[in-house]
């Protein structure tokens, strides 16, 4: 398939614009990274593989004893009588 686009300028970047027929083809999406090469005098976009991250269930975890002590502290400070124009 051959489409034809037009390089145009954004801010201090060249541009272009890829239809979205062309990004299904490749299996992409806006927001997904390509890999940009030249080969034979042809501009090549490969989309970059993504590293789906695996997190451990301390990294998840991490800072939850912190949150429960700050939630246990403020938890009363939230109890109090209406002082402006509050709907109780």
């Amino acid at each position: 398939m051959t489409i034809t686009t037009k390089i145009r300028r954004q801010g201090g970047a060249a541009v272009v614009t890829i239809p979205p027929v062309m990004l299904q083809m490749l299996q992409t999406q806006v927001g997904d990274q390509l890999s940009l090469t030249i080969a034979d005098g042809a501009l090549v976009a490969r989309p970059v593989e993504r590293a789906s991250r695996r997190y451990t269930l301390s990294e998840l975890l991490k800072g939850t004893d912190e949150m429960q002590r700050l939630s246990a502290e403020t938890a009363g400070a939230l109890d109090g009588d209406a002082v402006g124009r509050e709907i109780g």
